[in-house]
């Protein structure tokens, strides 16, 4: 999501805060020992929370990080006293998930301006997104990956789905033209571009640049949904966050682009619908630093294309839609949290298609909402039932381990793990690692499995962990924002039989149908 800015600029904060733990904000409030930044609809800079200049910088970052500043969980009275699971230099992790190899950032990926963000795969391919482009590594040894292709193609945040031949990149930075050699430039210019950029990755070596497909308030992310024939992908692009003086992104910005790529002919891509899936405003936000946010838009949405279905996560709302005309979805039912989500950020279905998980990305993905302070409601996943084309909630999930206050965690990019019978996801939670939880039973779900590093920084709050985590063909693959790409093993008899589950690729947005 980016939080939009007239400068674009592309300077991001990787040191977020030098607050000492035990600090209090002056211009806080003290709710259940927790200190809440004050903040406001306006976005405004709140005193306590962040400097103008780090407020800038987090806004310039890209995805939801501004929303350190304005949301709560920034600064915590009482964390001094909180035990992290693992200190700093430290890991934590259950007996039966490990490491098994890990592939640092390198080149023109490895500044502190070029954040790891998704992944995607596709045969012996996995493909990394990154604020300056994508990588695309060779998988066919998991224990052994290897970096095969860096495109350096800026444009935040690179969000990345591939279908057949194709690969897309989600660009959510206004630039001065679609080319790979663009520079930052204002979104109040008319003549600014960002939206989608199509690559052919036939030659996964060589991926070539193909198209490229303006769209209105950019693509913070995409999901793919092919046609039944296969000749048409069309892509549902999720942005937010209008404003008035950006000529290609005004309020109320109710609605989603979608992109229709022929298939056989990716140069002819162009926008052919964009529906309007909240006419009656959506959320219209709280002025409380607990309450939930104003619906402007979606941060994501995912399909279930042999379902005919999609979630979507609309800032302040979460919707179950009906795509069985891909260039028409229809909103079936809608719900709100305005008592423990402050900002619907993604979805995933179970395998039947009778249920959703939806995350809610508390403090923006930069603050430490991972304790016993904040509790186990907020920042965590929302589970809901599918009951006659109906979205009902069952229960809470969070990670249970506690994280310290210089380890920004929140529910993050996860995906289903291949079990028949049972509901099992993997998920990342930024610094808090990777969790694998089981929600067969949508009531009382628990965790499984972990791994979780402790701090990069033990004094200051750092930018860092797993953007995503995700079970792909025996193995879980987590793209790291600073370390690079992970891969873990898990033993014990549901991973041995998820392993005979064999995909030929797979994007998260996009969730394939298996029969294991």
């Amino acid at each position: 999501m980016s939080q939009r800015s007239s400068s674009r600029n592309r300077r991001t904060l990787r040191r977020l805060g030098r607050t000492p733990l035990a600090a209090v904000a002056a211009g806080a409030t003290l709710v259940a020992g927790l200190v809440l930044a004050q903040g406001s609809a306006s976005g405004e800079v709140v005193p306590g929370a962040c400097t103008p200049k780090e407020a800038a910088r987090l806004q310039a970052a890209g995805d939801n990080f501004a929303e350190a500043c304005r949301l709560p969980g920034q600064l915590l009275s009482g964390m001094d006293r909180v035990e992290p699971a693992a200190a700093a230099g430290e890991v934590d992790r259950s007996d039966n998930m490990r490491l098994v190899a890990n592939l640092p950032r390198s080149g023109t990926f490895a500044g502190e301006e070029a954040y790891g963000t998704d992944i995607a795969f596709r045969g012996r391919y996995a493909f990394g997104g990154n604020y300056e482009g994508f990588t695309v590594y060779d998988i066919s040894r998991p224990a052994k990956p290897r970096k095969v292709a860096q495109v350096v193609c800026p444009g935040a945040q690179n969000d990345v789905s591939v279908h057949r031949d194709l690969l897309v990149l989600s660009v959510d930075a206004s630039r001065s033209d679609d080319t790979c050699r663009s520079e930052p430039a204002s979104a109040s210019e008319k003549s600014s571009w960002e939206g989608i950029r199509v690559f052919d990755i036939s030659r996964p070596a060589k991926p070539r640049y193909v198209a490229s497909v303006e769209t209105d308030c950019g693509s913070h992310t995409h999901t793919l949904a092919p046609s039944r024939d296969g000749r048409d992908l069309f892509v549902y692009v999720s942005s937010y966050g209008p404003s008035e003086d950006q000529p290609d992104c005004k309020p109320p910005h109710d609605s989603i682009s979608i992109v229709k790529v022929p298939v056989a002919k990716p140069s002819r891509a162009r926008v052919v619908a964009q529906p309007r899936l909240f006419p009656d405003g959506g959320n219209p936000g709280s002025a409380n630093p607990l309450g939930s946010s104003e619906t402007s838009g979606c941060h994501d949405v995912t399909a279930y294309p042999a379902k005919d279905l999609a979630a979507g996560a609309c800032m302040g709302d979460g919707i179950l839609m009906d795509i069985s005309d891909r260039a028409r979805p229809r909103v079936l039912h809608r719900v709100r949290d305005t008592e423990n989500f402050a900002f619907w950020h993604s979805a995933t279905f179970n395998n039947a298609g009778t249920k959703v998980v939806f995350t809610d990305e508390l403090g923006g993905g930069s603050a430490p909402t991972c304790n016993p302070l904040l509790g186990g409601t907020r920042g965590a996943n929302g589970i809901y039932d599918i009951a006659r084309k109906r979205l009902v909630f069952r229960s809470y999930y969070k990670m249970p381990r506690s994280q310290s206050l210089t380890e920004n965690c929140v529910a993050h990019n996860g995906s289903l793990v291949p079990v028949k019978g049972r509901d099992i996801m993997v998920q990342a939670w930024y610094q808090g690692g990777t969790s694998v939880f089981d929600f067969t039973d949508s009531r009382n779900p628990r965790e499984i499995a972990h791994f979780d590093r402790g701090a990069i920084s033990d004094t200051e709050l750092v930018l860092g962990g797993s953007w995503s985590s995700y079970w792909y063909n025996g193995f879980v693959y987590s793209h790291d924002i600073t370390r690079g790409l992970d891969v873990f093993r898990i033993s014990g008899g549901w991973a041995d039989r998820a392993r005979k589950v064999r995909m030929g690729a797979f994007n998260a947005q996009s969730q394939p149908s298996y029969n294991g």
